[in-house]
């Protein structure tokens, strides 16, 4: 069995295991991602909510997606750390904060998402493919 990805919040109230592999594993650059995270864009990857294990408590934060779609922010009551989001219309997948990994080495971004909304001070990887939105299917 691979080793399962592993993580949590700075304070460890929050924990989770991830059996599998990634489905897709992106930085954001959409403006909800940019004010979360206070930087000019998002770390995540997503995997099968199957594979998830989660302990602790969250607060969650509904925000609308420019889609119209629903995704649901977890963040520590305790620290504050955002650490997880699902989406409503997606609700087989659940992603994580690359930042709360406890090996932040695994991550392996794929893409950048909402590139048209990038900054030119957030210099990301040229060599990941660009999505001006997200990407199709």
């Amino acid at each position: 069995m691979d080793k399962p990805f592993t993580g949590g919040c700075a304070c460890g109230a929050i924990r989770y295991s991830i059996a599998g592999e990634p489905l897709f594993s992106n930085h954001c650059q959409c403006r909800d991602c940019q004010r979360e995270s206070g930087s000019g864009h998002g770390s995540y990857a997503t995997f099968a909510r199957a594979g998830v294990t989660l302990t602790g408590e969250a607060k969650h934060w509904d925000m609308v997606a420019d889609s119209g779609n629903v995704k649901t922010r977890g963040f520590c009551t305790q620290c504050g750390v955002p650490v997880y989001m699902t989406f409503a219309a997606q609700p087989g997948v659940f992603t994580i904060r690359a930042a709360t990994l406890d090996e932040p080495g695994r991550y392996k971004p794929q893409a950048v998402t909402f590139a048209a909304r990038g900054y030119d001070w957030d210099r990301l990887d040229a060599s990941l493919i660009k999505f001006e939105g997200m990407p199709p299917g």
